[in-house]
């Protein structure tokens, strides 16, 4: 139960992630959480520095759909503009949002791997909806009342899973 909770990767940002790596893997789509995942959760579009990753994804036919258990309002602020695609209230991590994005994308499960920067929403729903997941490091320290609670649980995820030598990385969150 517990290895749901367990990332297939983990990334200190989604600029580690290039479409080069992720087609070794046969990878052909992305669904990414957005807040704390792409930008701070309190700033309303993309970087230009995210602005170029996304181009970068889509110059090498790699689709991109943000899931987000936030609001319409928020989501489509940020995606409108980018032209990505979306789904808001998700849910997470309920499975109905990832089976949504992969038909909407065409792929299957095994072509799509889901980003985040949460264990409880992100990584789980990924996990237990059989995607290949990637943890990054949240882009801004500070979260909504609901996600702060998220990451106690989180850290003492983390550090049960180093204790048990589980974790294949250096840095944890």
């Amino acid at each position: 139960m517990l290895k749901m909770f367990l990332p297939s990767e983990h990334v200190k940002s989604v600029f580690e992630i290039t479409p080069e790596s992720l087609k070794e893997k046969g990878i052909k789509g992305i669904i990414t959480d957005l807040d704390n995942t792409l930008v701070e959760w309190d700033r309303p579009n993309a970087t230009p520095k995210l602005i170029e990753w996304f181009d970068n994804m889509k110059a090498h036919g790699i689709l991109v759909t943000i899931v987000s258990n936030n609001n319409e309002r928020r989501v489509r602020t940020f995606s409108d503009p980018l032209g990505i695609p979306f789904i808001f209230q998700a849910r997470k991590p309920m499975g109905r949002a990832f089976r949504k994005a992969i038909e909407q994308m065409g792929l299957k499960r095994e072509e799509t791997v889901v980003i985040g920067d949460q264990l409880l929403t992100d990584v789980l729903g990924g996990n237990r909806n059989g995607f290949h997941t990637i943890l990054v490091v949240p882009v801004a320290q500070t979260d909504g009342f609901v996600t702060r609670f998220n990451r106690k649980v989180e850290r003492r995820l983390l550090s049960f899973f180093k204790k048990k030598g589980m974790l294949q990385w250096e840095d944890q969150k």
